[in-house]
């Protein structure tokens, strides 16, 4: 089956062909690098897995309740809107609103396969287009997981949503080899994880919970090695150069935040989308919910030195700036640390089924 058979409305079979801007770059020098990078880059070779071994895919998956989440989740929960619904109908916005979150899962990581091999051309410095090269084969990995979930378990998709085709646009067309990075490492990237970091903390279902657990393994050294290569070269720009970036930031930060209403959601149930973003604007999960999703964001500008009054401005009329007080790094090893623990739990527990079937075969044989 295409996945053209499963997008909630018609998509155009064409390609998105977004044109380049920008020198490739060649570099001669094959031996200075910096260690942290190539650090980084050695951890991107020793952690690649294989989607089809490490995945249980044989779980199984309610389409109608995909993440096993209360529906206080649901924007418009204990509205005029979610009474009128039927049990049906309530099962069916489930099944929207889980597909329209991991369809955006999906763009955004085929966009950042896209820059990541971008970033391999156009980077000045070799450990930088080595650890990109690594990340780009995590993407593509990323893009079969959350592609292979939607199709055979959700049974449905979501075009990309506009305001994340925006921001792709606009850091894939720049000229300047440092916006892929600022685009895609430090916004959709630090935006994505902590999607998932929440998703991955709230779901029921084990599915979900492993392959965002995966995922965010990968992520999480990706915005790493953004934080790292931009924390360097934002060192030696001038104010102009850096108040470019922070006009870049705020911008995205707003669209940003603007996507992930999914107004796509609510015209297929027949709601008025304007409506709807003023029950999420009450929504005290919704509110949390978008908190959260600026505690990578949030912490890395700052860390990368685009911290000015304008961008600190911008966040507290968010209502994240708190977000800027988050360890990075202790996210990390987390996120590291609960992909480990579901390895261990999953395979000690077919450890312990298949020493039962042995037990009981040699319990038989004694008693035949």
């Amino acid at each position: 089956m295409s996945t053209h058979d499963l997008y909630t409305e018609p998509v155009d079979k064409s390609t998105w062909n977004v044109p380049m801007a920008g020198d490739t770059r060649f570099t001669w020098e094959y031996d200075d690098g910096r260690d942290r990078l190539l650090a980084l880059y050695q951890k991107g070779k020793d952690k690649q897995w294989d989607s089809v071994k490490r995945i249980d895919w044989d779980l199984e998956v309610d389409p109608y309740d995909v993440l096993g989440v209360p529906d206080q989740s649901l924007a418009i929960y204990g509205t005029k809107h979610w009474d009128k619904l039927t049990e049906k109908q309530r099962g069916e916005l489930r099944q929207h609103s889980t597909s329209w979150q991991f369809s955006q899962f999906v763009h955004g990581e085929q966009g950042a396969m896209i820059t990541a091999a971008r970033i391999v051309e156009a980077v000045p410095d070799l450990d930088s287009k080595f650890y990109s090269a690594t990340q780009a084969m995590d993407e593509a990995r990323h893009v079969e997981v959350f592609s292979k979930f939607l199709q055979e378990k959700v049974g449905m998709v979501y075009p990309i949503n506009t305001k994340l085709q925006d921001l792709l646009n606009e850091t894939l067309t720049d000229s300047r080899w440092d916006m892929p990075y600022l685009g895609m490492q430090v916004l959709i990237e630090g935006l994505a994880l902590a999607a998932f970091g929440v998703i991955r903390d709230i779901t029921t279902k084990p599915l979900p919970k492993q392959i965002l657990a995966y995922v965010m393994q990968d992520e999480a050294r990706h915005v790493a090695f953004g934080r790292l290569a931009l924390r360097d070269y934002y060192k030696q720009l001038s104010a102009a150069e850096l108040k470019e970036r922070e006009e870049f930031v705020i911008e995205g930060c707003y669209l940003m935040r603007d996507r992930i209403r999914g107004r796509e959601i609510w015209t297929n149930f027949g709601i008025d989308p304007k409506e709807v973003d003023e029950m999420v604007e009450n929504s005290p999960y919704m509110k949390m919910f978008q908190s959260l999703l600026f505690s990578r964001i949030v912490p890395c500008v700052k860390d990368i030195g685009l911290w000015s009054e304008r961008i600190q401005r911008t966040y507290d009329d968010m209502g994240v700036l708190d977000m800027s007080k988050a360890d990075l790094d202790a996210l990390m090893h987390q996120d590291e640390d609960i992909a480990d623990k579901i390895d261990a739990e999953r395979f000690a527990a077919e450890e312990a089924e298949r020493k039962a079937e042995v037990d009981a075969v040699i319990a038989d044989a004694a008693a035949g």
